[in-house]
């Protein structure tokens, strides 16, 4: 394919031609071979492919047959009632909750979940991905009430579980009815339209049959794009040439850390097998349980921190000295900002979600989106991360704002170099590419998913575009008449 007169830096415009996976040319201006797609890009901005640094996709495969429990959908226990109420069965004959927040309706514990819904199961995950919360004909259905309960799962003061399970996933997965088969055609397709050319996959608990189904998404071409996963100690390295293995998944939980001496021994295992570790830190105390962990154990390149949701000034020097790189997640400023300023500690509030502080420590500096937990757009990450506006418009620490190409940048490194050098559009790359509607300067001054025209992985369109541009691809085209191409006066519709 030759793509003509795309903007691959701001006032920079060039033809470019694909072949295999590689961009295998760029020039001011190249001819079009004999049958070679052209595809005229009209001054829009070429950008690489953009990398989500943090998601997870079986779950976010779930979440398109899940109900929505809290907000902004549902704000109140009526409207709790209501959805539950309206609930249809899934396959296995139980409904599943997503995303509730005490903002709703409170502690939800078995018996208030009964009072919404009794006829059926009914699993609700929290909001933060670390507790599900079952009604009791759910706790009937999986046995809590019999033998000895897991650690993890609350019981009352008369010893009778609660249905609230805290970080016990693997636990209530191994005790539901089989699921029926997981497609991530739809979650594929969604990602391509938003210009994603690669995904990390940050679940704790991928191992063995995990991988099986995410490299069985990739062979079938249900998930188009690249696939970097952290895991368990189980995990393999996958078989599929664009899938690779990431650091260790190491979540901590501050009501229940581990002994320091068990944490650095983990660590210190994973590096000596030579594999980092990624460690999943939302508070301060486990943001510092970390570092000093990772300063204990000994440096490795690739360790990372997951989230590092409150990072207040005192631990940025450990961090830095470390050469540890930071996962963020910006876009949680614009979704649940207006919740932590009612729920969050005053004095944490500055330290919230930091971008430039990140940067001015000398840190590398990456994003992901968390989905299903969040919507999964870069470009609304990239509008958080520039105004930290919170939907209510409040604004969050100011001075953590990034410049739109600052925050770009957060989506453009490799999965193996999160923060690292971002990628270009150059000869010799990877084909992996995100054509806009728009040129540069546009994009900058309102970054949104609806500029993305197409996106190519590998060398290969993923993206659908519409039939009007469809039309503009086609073979042996010469450039459009009485349009020179450097001229950027005409703009895309």
């Amino acid at each position: 394919m030759l793509i003509r007169r795309a903007e691959i830096r701001p006032g920079t415009l060039r033809d470019l031609r694909l072949r295999g996976e590689a961009i295998a040319a760029v020039a001011p201006r190249l001819e079009p071979h004999p049958g070679e797609a052209v595809l005229d890009a009209e001054g829009g901005a070429l950008l690489p492919g953009l990398h989500d640094h943090h998601l997870h996709l079986l779950a976010l495969a779930r979440a398109r047959e899940s109900v929505a429990c809290g907000p902004p959908r549902v704000r109140n226990r009526a409207e709790l009632g209501s959805v539950l109420e309206a609930a249809r069965p899934d396959t296995r004959g139980w409904i599943r909750g997503i995303g509730y927040h005490e903002s709703v309706a409170g502690e939800l514990d078995r018996h208030a979940l009964d009072a919404l819904r009794d006829d059926l199961p009914v699993r609700i995950q929290h909001a933060s991905g670390a507790l599900w919360i079952l009604n009791s004909r759910a706790v009937e259905a999986v046995g809590l009430d019999r033998g000895t309960p897991p650690p993890g799962a609350e019981r009352d003061a008369r010893g009778r579980a609660t249905g609230r399970l805290f970080r016990l996933d693997g636990w209530l997965r191994a005790r539901l009815p089989p699921p029926p088969p997981l497609g991530l055609g739809a979650v594929g397709r969604d990602l391509a339209r938003l210009g994603i050319t690669g995904v990390t996959d940050a679940t704790a608990g991928n191992g063995p049959q995990e991988l099986r189904i995410l490299e069985a998404a990739l062979d079938a071409g249900d998930l188009p794009q690249r696939l970097f996963v952290l895991g368990h100690e189980s995990l393999p390295e996958p078989g599929q040439s664009r899938a690779a293995r990431g650091p260790l998944k190491i979540v901590l939980a501050e009501g229940a850390l581990p002994t320091p001496r068990a944490l650095t021994g983990r660590i210190a295992e994973s590096h000596a097998r030579g594999r980092p570790v990624a460690i999943h830190c939302t508070t301060r105390v486990e943001l510092v349980v970390a570092a000093v962990a990772l300063r204990e154990a000994g440096h490795l390149d690739g360790d990372r921190i997951e989230h590092a949701s409150v990072a207040p000034p005192e631990v940025l020097p450990l961090l830095s000295q470390l050469g540890v790189r930071i996962v963020t997640q910006p876009h949680f400023v614009w979704e649940r900002g207006d919740r932590y300023l009612e729920e969050v500690d005053p004095a944490d509030r500055p330290w919230l979600y930091r971008a430039r502080g990140f940067l001015e420590a000398g840190l590398s500096l990456a994003a992901g989106s968390d989905a299903p937990l969040a919507d999964p757009d870069p470009w609304a990450a990239m509008r958080a991360a520039m105004t930290r506006r919170t939907r209510g418009g409040a604004v969050l620490a100011p001075g953590e704002s990034l410049s739109f190409d600052e925050a770009l940048r957060l989506f453009l490194s490799d999965p193996a170099d999160p923060g690292g050098a971002p990628r270009r559009v150059e000869a010799g790359a990877s084909a992996d590419l995100c054509l806009l509607r728009v040129p540069w300067t546009e994009a900058a001054r309102a970054p949104a998913a609806a500029l993305v025209r197409e996106t190519w992985c590998a060398g290969r369109p993923i993206s659908e575009p519409s039939a009007a541009e469809g039309r503009r691809l086609r073979r042996d085209a010469p450039p459009g008449p009485g349009r020179p191409p450097g001229d950027r006066s005409v703009r895309p519709g």
